[in-house]
């Protein structure tokens, strides 16, 4: 079983490192994926016969890691589940993008259409039928002149299918070695990682947040050059 790296877990809520390359799912690869992989440590842990319960709150792209949340029960996941719908549910990463940025902080609003037949989006005209708002709040951490890559921190308003990766190679910046929507890395790992969760604890009410960097290696030793994020 891969390593699972728990950043937090009460008896209602399990909140884990995804692992880059892992589904969030099981999906048609047939490939190990994040829910199974914690229903495994949860199983074993806790010596658990039959199935174990585990609600899936939200996913990730599979290229990226970084926070995800679980529920443990099934009140914890209706609770999560709206707070994710009611935008309580706040979710920041951080992207190594190509170029800098006009503007060290800006916010980015686009209609998004997803193309079913290859998995991919596209910024379309807000009239285009199946279109969907997205917006994300972008600030410009550190930028690295000899190599022209920009970490920034995004803020994600809205949860559209590949949203970030979309908005951000739409306005000129593409994520380093992303390699659907980029214009540099690609066959590399893409740098974009969920670095940051906010929830309301679903039970206790409490205001929780969770934050989770990556290595220092690759791509995000940029993150060096950073004294806070």
């Amino acid at each position: 079983m891969q390593n699972l790296k728990v950043i937090y877990e009460d008896n209602h809520i399990i909140v884990v490192e995804k692992i880059p390359n892992i589904p969030s799912q099981s999906d048609k690869t047939g490939d190990m994926d994040m829910l199974t992989l914690v229903k495994q440590y949860l199983k074993e842990k806790y010596q658990k016969p039959g199935n174990v319960y585990l609600g899936l709150i939200h996913r990730l792209d599979r290229p990226v890691g970084g926070v995800m949340i679980f529920a443990k029960t099934s009140k914890a996941a209706s609770r999560l589940s709206n707070q994710v719908r009611e935008k309580v549910f706040q979710k920041v990463y951080l992207a190594v993008v190509d170029g800098k940025p006009e503007k060290d902080k800006g916010i980015l609003e686009d209609y998004l259409y997803k193309d079913e037949r290859n998995n991919m989006s596209r910024v379309v005209h807000e009239n285009k039928k199946n279109a969907k708002y997205a917006k994300l709040e972008y600030e410009v951490l550190y930028y690295h002149q000899l190599k022209n890559l920009c970490l920034v921190k995004v803020h994600l308003y809205t949860g559209r299918h590949h949203q970030i990766r979309v908005q951000l190679a739409n306005s000129g910046h593409s994520i380093f070695g992303d390699n659907k929507y980029g214009t540099r890395g690609k066959g590399k790992q893409i740098a974009l990682w969920a670095y940051q969760l906010t929830i309301e604890h679903p039970i206790t009410k409490e205001k929780l947040q969770f934050v989770d960097l990556p290595e220092k290696i690759g791509t995000w030793c940029i993150l060096k050059e950073v004294d806070n994020i």
